[in-house]
């Protein structure tokens, strides 16, 4: 009975990806041979090293609760991170722990967003970062791009979606679904336009940072000293480590946002995961060269989607530097009737490859643009192969 729910429940839209991961297998069990590509999750094993630290975690006894910022070694292997990579000095009051990067992303918005603040969020973005704007009683400002300009937010789009209400502004680099990645010079030219406005902060969302191609070197906000407090950069494990489910993300923040992020989860979760902290301690600490091999297999994996996409009729595709997804324009499709079914917009195509092709995508409305859908490419060469050939059938 929605009377009994909460308004706020009721207005939450469930996440797509999630949501078109369960469709698929609903599919499956009822006999459908689905190929999924719509999860960001890698088809690899994490890395017998970092098994190996947990297995010895576990051998050590650690079995307790854990502080609810994280281990102190966790903590000071993240700031070890953080200066290795990104050249950004991080104290151990700066860094929070959570039950990965969406908890933190959570934990920040409840921290900063007071009602009706105005949240700029560039199109498109990451499928959940509106609706967690809504559950802290923000307002997201979308800022559409487009695939001509890589799906990248300029300086001037940046200041005409400022108002008084601006509070914050979240993107991803490399962004997920797009795979495009803001140099050290856009980024730049972003931050001369906050310099302006100093009451805005931003939340630098590095989870694929690692998943790089090599075009673009990774760059990160908070580098930059004139806007180091005030930027909080998000990371976790899950994506280059192939540890999606152990379940590790953490922040380096400025230290009051950090404390009021460690106060919501003090009351929410509290700490992470024991057994998970301590493998992600030697995951850091060791060199990312360690994971290059899954980065060299996402490469030869993007080459191949990308040229058999191109040879369907109605794709266009920009070539991501980073991530492992592709985000295809399909506005060429809207208005046609494919097998009898009017494909109205990308939520209508990404319903007809899962019906039609057994192929789950997903919509590109779910990440504020309405003219792609999101392919996701962390799948055996075998399966996108087989993928792609059945949507070009799909779609003659």
């Amino acid at each position: 009975m929605s009377n009994q729910l909460s308004e706020r429940i009721n207005s939450l839209v469930p996440s797509a990806t999630l949501e078109m991961a369960a469709k698929a297998r609903e599919l499956r069990a009822s006999g459908k041979d689905i190929i999924g590509l719509s999860l960001g999750e890698p088809d690899f094993n994490t890395p017998d090293y970092i098994k190996e630290a947990a297995i010895q975690a576990i051998n050590d006894g650690y079995n307790s609760y854990t502080p609810v910022d994280g281990y102190v070694e966790l903590k000071d292997a993240i700031i070890t991170k953080f200066k290795r990579d990104n050249n950004i000095a991080y104290e151990r009051p700066q860094i929070v722990v959570s039950t990965g990067a969406k908890q933190a992303l959570y934990n920040v918005a409840q921290a900063c967003i007071n009602k009706g603040d105005e949240v700029i969020l560039p199109c498109p973005y990451w499928v959940s970062y509106s609706d967690i704007v809504k559950l802290s009683d923000g307002i997201p400002v979308e800022v559409e791009t487009s695939i001509e300009n890589d799906f990248k937010m300029t300086a001037e789009q940046l200041e005409a979606a400022i108002t008084p209400k601006t509070k914050m502004l979240w993107y991803s680099s490399p962004c997920n679904p797009s795979g495009s990645i803001y140099s050290k010079e856009e980024l730049r030219a972003l931050a001369d336009v906050l310099q302006k406005h100093p009451q805005i902060v931003v939340v630098s969302d590095e989870i694929y940072e690692h998943i790089n191609y090599g075009v673009t070197p990774h760059a990160s906000m908070a580098a930059f000293e004139d806007m180091y407090d005030r930027t909080v950069t998000v990371n976790g494990v899950a994506k280059a480590f192939a540890m999606t489910g152990w379940r590790i993300g953490y922040i380096g923040a400025p230290a009051h946002i950090a404390r009021a992020c460690n106060k919501l989860q003090g009351q929410v979760t509290s700490g992470a995961n024991c057994i998970a902290q301590r493998a992600v301690i030697t995951a850091l600490l060791e060199s990312p060269n360690r994971v290059q091999y899954m980065v060299d297999e996402f490469k030869n994996r993007r080459k191949l989607i990308l040229e058999l996409l191109n040879g369907i009729d109605g794709f266009k595709c920009n070539e991501p530097e980073g991530a492992f997804y592709v985000y295809p324009d399909v506005t060429a499709f809207f208005g046609k009737t494919l097998n009898g079914k009017t494909i109205n917009n990308a939520s209508d195509f990404a319903m007809y490859l899962l019906e039609e092709a057994n192929v789950a995508t997903v919509t590109g409305d779910a990440f504020g643009n309405g003219n792609s859908i999101r392919i996701s490419y962390a799948a055996s060469e075998d399966d996108i192969k087989e993928a792609i050939s059945r949507i070009a059938q799909a779609v003659k």
